[in-house]
């Protein structure tokens, strides 16, 4: 791993301690998924849900596939329809579930006081693309379908993630417009794995950064697309899997969209961006000096995280036309 000039001290002190992952075999990968419980079991240890309700539900599956678990977060006393954030967590596809996400979904019914559906997506590679997607793309059929005895807000549905939950987010949000599916009001992608590519200068630059590396990037994709994958140049791989190579982006809903600066995803995120304004998308763009990807996780309580997190709520309020408390 290499640290660069131009880290935030607080991260580069947090990415000295990352372990490096390596899924390449079963064996890596069960142990990076082990690794990943672990950390995840201390941080759950350490969230508060005073003041949250949280109910699972399930929504039915497509075609054969099993029920698709929902965690429903909701502000304690405060009465509905509310709007949604339709949330999936990072994990490049391959390790973590939902509740690794509520450091952040607590925060967002906390202050927004809106609820959100946290989606338990099943993972690569022992359930390849299209899998994962059709998950959640269920996830937000049924709450939309069934948002009058959830207390949702049908007109007010925002779908997002981070890093490969930002991924999942994308291609939903563009299968939704295709499918004359659930309507979305926003769309919210922190810093999102778009592209199995990998040829911008961001991700030569940053090839051998923290957390995502250029090796991982390349197997976590190969294990996202399946055994047929046939690498980089394969044309046939979906848009609703790598949502940069669709073709149309014209007709998505308002975005917000986060680029850490020492990302090798960050060019894939700020063309994105460029491209949904070019198709007509209001966008938001916001580039966080010395940061890398997955800092707000790892270093939650860094200055550069919490305004990045701030930042991110405050544009879920204005995403989903919120009223602000302290401009009353």
């Amino acid at each position: 791993m290499t640290t660069f000039p131009a880290m935030d001290p607080e991260l580069a002190a947090a990415a000295a301690e990352f372990p490096d992952l390596d899924i390449t075999d079963i064996t890596g990968l069960l142990a990076a998924r082990r690794v990943s419980d672990e950390s995840s079991a201390a941080s759950i240890a350490g969230l508060s849900y005073d003041g949250v309700d949280v109910r699972e539900i399930s929504a039915p599956g497509l075609g054969a596939a099993p029920d698709v678990l929902i965690r429903l977060l909701r502000p304690v006393g405060t009465p509905g329809p509310l709007p949604v954030l339709l949330a999936m967590h990072g994990g490049g596809f391959v390790l973590g579930k939902a509740q690794d996400y509520e450091y952040f979904c607590l925060e967002v019914v906390r202050d927004l006081r809106i609820a959100v559906a946290n989606v338990e997506y099943r993972l690569a590679p022992e359930t390849p693309f299209p899998g994962p997607l059709d998950d959640c793309y269920a996830a937000l059929s049924h709450v939309h379908a069934h948002g009058e005895e959830l207390g949702i807000d049908r007109a007010r549905i925002a779908v997002g993630g981070s890093s490969a939950g930002g991924g999942l987010a994308a291609g939903t949000v563009l299968r939704a417009r295709d499918e004359g599916g659930a309507p979305i009001a926003f769309q919210f992608l922190v810093s999102p794995a778009l592209d199995d590519r990998a040829s911008t200068v961001s991700a030569r630059q940053f090839a051998n950064g923290p957390i995502l590396n250029r090796h991982f990037n390349e197997l976590v994709w190969q294990k996202y697309l399946g055994p047929g994958y046939q690498g980089p140049g394969d044309s046939g791989v979906s848009p609703y899997a790598a949502p940069a190579r669709a073709t149309d982006l014209s007709g998505l809903p308002p975005t917000y969209i986060v680029a850490m600066e020492l990302d090798p995803l960050r060019d894939d995120n700020i063309q994105y961006a460029l491209r949904l304004l070019q198709a007509g998308v209001s966008v938001e763009l916001r580039s966080h000096p010395g940061t890398f990807h997955g800092s707000t996780e790892l270093a939650a309580s860094a200055q550069s995280s919490v305004r990045a997190q701030r930042e991110m709520l405050d544009a879920l309020r204005r995403g989903l036309r919120l009223v602000d408390p302290q401009a009353q």
